[in-house]
């Protein structure tokens, strides 16, 4: 049973980690493309870099967050 658990709680963080990146990507990349349709200033690139930026820190606190609970479900066992 337990370690159903940690597969279950481990496919959903990579599914967490894999949403938390590419939601900023889009994001930026629709937000650049409209812009660009309305102002003639080429910002899709310089925005998708922006999603990148912002997922990779997204995942960053994902995983610190991840890190610090296993290390207390450790300490907790001991």
């Amino acid at each position: 049973m337990k370690n159903r658990n940690i597969v279950v709680q481990t496919l959903s963080l990579i599914s967490q980690l894999g949403i938390s990146m590419v939601v900023p990507i889009l994001l930026c990349t629709v937000l650049g493309v409209w812009l660009e349709k309305k102002m003639t200033v080429p910002l899709t690139i310089p925005l998708i870099v922006l999603g990148v930026l912002a997922g990779a820190r997204n995942v960053y606190v994902i995983l610190r967050h991840a890190k610090n609970m296993i290390e207390s479900e450790k300490s907790e066992e001991e």
